[in-house]
């Protein structure tokens, strides 16, 4: 177990993450190395490594974890549960890419063996604390885990699918009459407040670009009377390391920048990951952080855009809810069967909620999944 990246060949984890950005060896190290995830944070890396004949086989990137800030899957109660009977929850030992809720493996190894051997020792681990959680794993590795005993949990984000689209216009032309209008006004109000955007990609985004991103993100943070998880060393160092992943999206008037988001490229994908702007605009939100970003992803043939966690308003704007996978292990007994209870409760209430968001498809006819 190693508490850093720093000694672990890039190349080597790479190989076992296979192309997922937020799993690879660049975004982790600057996580970690930029103390935005450390012990400081509540985020304590403890990342296992699993060797074969002196190569890496597999690993898994933990943190012990002193609060549940920052994660996306909502354990609060579990917590409060915990505190009220005189147990601690915390510290608890967390499977994620910390701050970012979207999907991708989380037990890095090429076959199921080591798959399983890695498991078995984040719960080994796992049993000098209170509990250990896998937030966000593809639905095969959320199997293993349930069959090694781990209770399985669902929540809902907002996806949207390129069906094939020629331009953003026929992209519209799916949707109902009432959506269709609703989505061109929102458009033609930032567009009449004099606002143009721009794509930056990789080397294109500047020094310059960064740090005005970096004080809208922070601004954003400001809003809401909460601190900033990230910090510019690290916008700076993906923005180095990463460069063929970023894409930033600028939002201008009379050639000054007013705002800005910062998504991720994947495999065929894009992700929306953080926003800011430097003064209230109507509608810009919408317009930087979805309408911008499906036009990118149909400009350039990209099938996937995840919106991030949350947000109904997502599904009025073409994202459509999709389920989406995390896995628990709890060391008390009683506690682990009274979770049990409430996810199977909870798993059906999630399902009812699917069916009504999708009676309230913003499309004509249903769009694929």
């Amino acid at each position: 177990m190693v508490e850093s990246l720093a000694g672990v060949p890039a190349e080597a984890w790479n190989a076992l993450s296979q192309g997922d950005p937020f799993t690879s060896h660049e975004f982790l190290s600057a996580l970690i190395d930029t103390g935005c995830a450390s012990a400081r944070t509540g985020w304590r890396p403890q990342i296992i490594l699993l060797e074969r004949e002196g190569r890496l086989a597999g690993a898994m990137p933990l943190f012990l974890k002193s609060h549940s800030y920052g994660e996306y899957v909502f354990d609060w109660a579990w917590a409060d549960a915990y505190q009220r009977h005189g147990l601690e929850y915390y510290p608890k030992l967390l499977c994620a890419v910390p701050f970012t809720p979207v999907g991708g493996p989380r037990l890095l190894a090429a076959g199921g063996a080591d798959r399983a051997q890695l498991l078995a020792e984040a719960l080994e681990l796992a049993k000098g604390v209170s509990s250990l959680h896998v937030l966000f794993p593809p639905e095969a590795q959320a199997a293993q885990m349930q069959d090694a005993g781990m209770l399985l949990r669902r929540t809902v984000q907002f996806h949207w699918n390129n069906n094939n689209y020629a331009d953003f216009d026929d992209f519209l032309t799916r949707m109902t009459r009432h959506r269709r209008k609703v989505i061109r006004q929102e458009r033609r109000r930032v567009h009449e407040a004099g606002i143009e955007f721009r794509w930056l990609r990789g080397a294109e985004i500047e020094r310059r670009h960064w740090e005005f991103f970096e004080r809208c993100y922070r601004r954003t943070y400001a809003a809401h009377r909460s601190n900033p998880y990230l910090n510019l060393e690290f916008f700076l160092r993906i923005g180095a390391t990463l460069p063929q992943h970023c894409l930033m999206i600028l939002a201008q008037r009379a050639g000054k920048p007013v705002a800005a988001t910062l998504n991720v490229l994947g495999e065929n994908k894009i992700f929306g990951r953080y926003w800011g702007a430097q003064e209230h605009i109507p509608l810009l939100h919408f317009e930087c952080c979805y309408y911008q970003a499906i036009e990118y992803a149909i400009v350039n043939r990209l099938q996937l855009f995840e919106g991030g966690a949350q947000g109904e308003h997502k599904l009025f704007r073409g994202l459509l809810p999709v389920e989406t996978h995390s896995a628990h292990w709890l060391a008390h007994p009683s506690f682990a069967s009274a979770i049990e209870d409430y996810l199977k409760r909870e798993s059906a209430g999630i399902a009812r909620y699917v069916d009504e968001l999708n009676e309230h498809s913003p499309f004509k006819d249903p769009a694929p999944s």
